[in-house]
């Protein structure tokens, strides 16, 4: 048993002096043999969520078991508690037994076009067997698919749309037929339009959003998830790759100079934004402190960037936050993280399952 007291914060707003965790789940009111209960004081919040992680994938592609525990208890460590795995080669459902690891919603392998992606990442497929391979990945996952929506195109020389507007309507109306929500990386701006009007729930990364398709988003309340702490690799991507490729150098970079501009105007319209970090590639694990912060630095109240990584993505993936009868998965800080998101970075405790196992 464990009592959890100081200032509960089970919404933005809702604010409880303790609460309790039996059995691993949470209750409001005091239980019988409360005197005996382990203690843990501070300001709490929700367990956090990264709603772009990969577990089980490191840049050359999947890993072995070993290597995945060590990359989920990473993410445990700094507070994140539920994942949102937006694509991996690797199986982990073996996680799901784990009691003392984080919580994961998967989406599949990746589905990229043919040698349109990063190796050993996806399925390399051609457009018409998309629906299938959508399908699949949808029966494989726990309720999201993965697009790969752009990507360099080596003959243009340019980021360029992957699939044509007729197989991605096809393939978004399977996953929706099989209970799944679809999300894309798209980087750039072509593919946009035609995966939000072919019926997409989310993109990720969105650094293509312009004048013209944020109104879209917005109206068809298509949510993004910018994990800003990747595109600030955008300078190093360019320049890697500025002497084959220097148009697509150069828009990588026109992408980047504006990402902070591009957030906070999705945000200003209405489009639902949420907290990811992109680790499991080419960045490490652990990053989600980092990620508000830089929501706060394009511009989003720190109220409402808190909210992208607790309440607010916890709702909208579907799961629980500190409400009773919950999994009393929770993390306790020294300050109140409203006030100042830099507080995320430092937990004083991490309990899982009602569990204090933390830092």
């Amino acid at each position: 048993m464990l009592r959890v007291t100081g200032r509960v914060l089970v919404g933005p707003d809702e604010v409880l002096d303790e609460i309790w965790s039996v059995d691993g789940r949470i209750v409001y009111d005091r239980p019988p043999g409360a005197d005996r209960a382990q203690t843990v004081r501070g300001w709490v919040l929700p367990g956090l969520v990264d709603a772009h992680c990969h577990v089980g994938l490191d840049r050359h592609g999947p890993v072995d078991a070993a290597t995945a525990e060590k990359q989920a208890l990473t993410d445990r460590e700094a507070g994140t508690l539920l994942i949102r795995d937006a694509g991996s080669p690797s199986d982990t459902r073996w996680i799901d037994d784990r009691e003392e690891l984080p919580k994961i919603i998967r989406a599949g392998r990746h589905i990229a076009r043919t040698r349109r992606y990063i190796r050993n990442y996806a399925h390399e497929i051609e457009p018409g067997d998309l629906v299938a391979y959508v399908a699949r990945e949808a029966r494989r996952g726990d309720g999201w698919v993965k697009l790969v929506g752009d990507w360099i195109d080596r003959e243009a020389g340019d980021l360029a749309a992957c699939w044509p507007r007729g197989e991605v309507e096809a393939a978004i109306a399977q996953a929706h037929r099989l209970g799944a929500r679809v999300t894309a990386h798209c980087f750039a701006e072509e593919s946009l339009r035609d995966l939000v009007e072919a019926g997409i729930d989310c993109v990720e990364h969105a650094t293509g959003l312009t004048e013209e398709t944020i109104p879209l988003f917005a109206e068809r309340g298509v949510a993004i998830v910018p994990t800003l702490v990747n595109i600030a690799t955008f300078p190093e991507m360019a320049a890697g790759g500025e002497a084959k490729f220097p148009r697509w150098s150069a828009h990588m970079r026109r992408l980047h100079a504006r990402r902070y501009d591009t957030v906070r105007a999705a945000y200003d319209a209405g489009i639902p934004v949420y907290v990811g970090t992109d680790a499991g590639g080419s960045l490490p694990h652990g990053l989600v402190a980092g990620e508000v912060a830089e929501l706060v630095k394009a511009g989003i109240p720190p109220l409402d960037a808190l909210a992208a990584t607790t309440w607010q993505a916890r709702r909208w993936l579907g799961r629980s936050g500190l409400d009773e009868g919950a999994p009393a998965d929770l993390v306790v800080y020294d300050e109140d993280p409203r006030a100042d998101v830099r507080v995320l970075a430092a937990p004083r405790h991490v309990v899982l399952n009602g569990r204090v196992i933390g830092t």
